[in-house]
């Protein structure tokens, strides 16, 4: 059986993070096909900036995901990316009952997308309960953070498995994937 994920960065996610997180969920996952894209430069967090920023890069996304034709797709987003996840997920033509779409803590996609695919929403939460993500909500499923317990730091211990409490609002630009273990929590 074969599995692609179609992972996009939150905002001011670069490049480099991209090839971080990829590298390192190839090597926690063979046989898997990871693809990472960075967050469009320069987009304003909001879900309509980050979609109108991505605009041009769909098609060629859709190209790549039409062209490996793979038995199970994730389109995965994180933080702001949830916003051109679940868009790239509403361009897909055909049958949808081989997708799952994942939000990691940030925009929800919409009913109409719910109905065509199945969904995953992510918070995360400090062992114990103790601190919540940055767009912590009930009803998602929960990851339970080992090292993180603030805010930021929660918030990107969803797509970094390595992220401590040394992230923070004012720094996540370097620090949310330094030494990045890919989490893939979500991942059967």
């Amino acid at each position: 059986m074969s599995v692609y994920v179609v992972f996009f960065g939150g905002y001011h996610a670069s490049q480099h993070d991209m090839e971080l997180w990829k590298a390192s969920a190839e090597k926690l996952c063979d046989g898997v096909k990871f693809d990472a894209f960075p967050y469009p430069d320069p987009a304003a967090s909001d879900d309509i900036s980050a979609v109108k920023g991505f605009e041009k890069q769909f098609d060629g996304v859709i190209k790549k995901i039409e062209g490996f034709s793979a038995d199970t797709l994730f389109i995965v987003g994180h933080s702001s990316g949830c916003a051109i996840a679940n868009e790239l997920n509403s361009r897909l033509k055909g049958d949808h009952s081989k997708i799952t779409l994942v939000d990691l803590d940030g925009f929800a996609p919409s009913a109409d997308q719910i109905k065509k695919s199945s969904v995953q929403a992510w918070s995360a939460e400090g062992a114990g309960g103790n601190g919540k993500s940055l767009r912590w909500a009930a009803g998602h499923h929960m990851y339970p953070a080992p090292l993180a317990t603030k805010k930021w730091s929660l918030h990107f211990s969803l797509v970094n498995t390595a992220a401590t409490d040394a992230i923070t609002e004012k720094n996540y630009k370097d620090k949310g994937y330094a030494g990045c273990i890919a989490n893939l929590y979500w991942l059967p």
